[in-house]
């Protein structure tokens, strides 16, 4: 099923176009370093998920194959040139997806109605984390969980790091708004889970300047 939305802009953000369709177009065609860097971790992560999630940001749907059979993924998606993509990948992966143009940082998601919610590689692009925290916190139910992971910034004074902070403001132009040093483990310990689990982790990806990974549950 698709239901569509029709929020196409971001606040601070260009409406669609020639950059998001190629960054879409890009997106859809890394599956192979992108499985091999995380198609494991996604394995085990994802395995125990089963009735209403949410995932923010899912692009070109590659989390789809990871998924088990009895979920039903409401996908929040503002890059209507990802949703071809999304919608071609749900009905490879047979699985049960509703598609949604909105923002994760206002989502059209019922307070406290959803088992799961999954980010994977997106709240380095939001321009407010702290408010898509808090949105995922509202939609989910009590005791559900925020499966997450994000590549984040390096430890300061390292020299990972200060690559991270000089590469940062192209970084950002030309990959559709990524923050290489956003500190995305503090602002999961501030906001307001019951419980957060978080593994740091190496993952050996092409660019090593986003080899420094957090992985973890955020349990509500």
């Amino acid at each position: 099923m698709c239901t569509c939305g029709n929020k196409t802009k971001q606040p601070g953000r260009p409406a669609a176009g020639w950059g998001e369709h190629l960054f879409a177009w890009a997106w859809s065609h890394a599956t192979t370093p992108l499985e091999k860097a995380y198609g494991r971790i996604k394995n085990e992560l994802f395995a125990g998920l089963d009735g209403e999630v949410v995932e923010i940001g899912p692009g070109a749907g590659i989390n789809f194959r990871h998924y088990p059979a009895n979920v039903h993924v409401r996908c929040i998606e503002p890059n209507p040139f990802m949703h071809p993509y999304l919608q071609e990948a749900a009905g490879s992966a047979g699985v049960s997806m509703s598609l949604d143009g909105g923002h994760a940082e206002e989502m059209d998601v019922p307070d406290s109605s959803v088992d799961a919610v999954v980010s994977t590689l997106v709240l380095c692009s939001v321009n407010r984390p702290e408010v898509v925290l808090g949105e995922i916190r509202r939609v989910l139910k009590p005791g559900g969980r925020f499966m997450f992971i994000e590549h984040v910034a390096a430890p300061r004074g390292s020299w990972t790091r200060r690559a991270q902070d000089w590469i940062q403001p192209v970084w950002k132009k030309v990959g559709d708004g990524c923050n290489p040093n956003r500190e995305t483990g503090p602002l999961l310990q501030a906001a307001g889970f019951s419980k957060v689990e978080i593994q740091e982790r190496r993952i050996k990806t092409p660019l090593v300047i986003v080899a420094p990974h957090i992985i973890g549950v955020a349990t509500k």
